[in-house]
């Protein structure tokens, strides 16, 4: 399940304005997160248009186990955001992660 993540994430970065969400809170965010992500918590999901969302931004989302993301997904549909995926949790990712100081 690794490896699917790992080629997941390689062909999001290669897809052009596509934004990759962490949905964690901060602290965990700060504690290890996929390099290229950006931290929009759940509690606060529609402030993705800050990272530079828009309703027709490819969104691929993750968390720790993938439940969060899937909250998160199902609200932002809701809200029109077209294309959403939820990608899983980071507990899957068996490459290197970033930490903030």
């Amino acid at each position: 399940m690794s490896q699917e993540m790992t080629a997941k994430v390689a062909e999001i970065r290669k897809q052009a304005g596509a934004l990759l969400v962490d949905v964690r809170t901060p602290d965990e965010y700060a504690a290890g997160h996929i390099p290229g992500s950006v931290n929009v918590p759940l509690e606060n999901i529609f402030a993705v248009d800050q990272a530079g969302a828009t309703e027709e931004t490819p969104l691929y989302l993750y968390c720790l186990t993938g439940t969060r993301a899937n909250r998160a997904k199902l609200k932002l549909e809701r809200e029109g955001y077209q294309f959403v995926e939820n990608i899983g949790g980071i507990e899957q990712w068996d490459a290197e992660v970033e930490k903030n100081a």
